[in-house]
């Protein structure tokens, strides 16, 4: 679990906007301008400074200031914790769902 406890919550919220999942997904080929960003998204630019600085607030992306433009790229283990989050859920509902079945397997052998 990530040392501060309201970092999946930060996370989370963030991945929950289809801006913000845009957003982080045109960085995916690499870091771009944040009116690059902008341009194609049906937002006002500040609405577009906002998800992204809820982006920067949840660890997902890091901007660097050059001169007047401000550059930003995805971080590179942003998504670490809720990964590890996800997957530590995923292995206890497995679990689960094999103790289910075998139950299921020794009730029907004793039916």
């Amino acid at each position: 679990m990530p040392e501060d406890p309201n970092v999946l919550d930060r996370v989370y919220r963030a991945l929950a906007h289809p801006a913000r999942r845009d957003v982080l997904r045109a960085l995916r080929d690499g870091e771009a301008r944040i009116s690059d960003l902008a341009e194609p998204l049906p937002l006002s630019f500040a609405e577009v400074a906002r998800h992204v600085a809820a982006l920067e607030a949840a660890g997902l992306i890091e901007r660097d200031v050059r001169g007047r433009d401000h550059w930003l790229a995805l971080r590179r283990n942003g998504l670490r914790d809720a990964e590890a989050w996800i997957n530590e859920q995923s292995a206890a509902w497995a679990e689960r769902a094999d103790a289910l079945a075998a139950h299921l397997r020794k009730a029907r052998k004793g039916a």
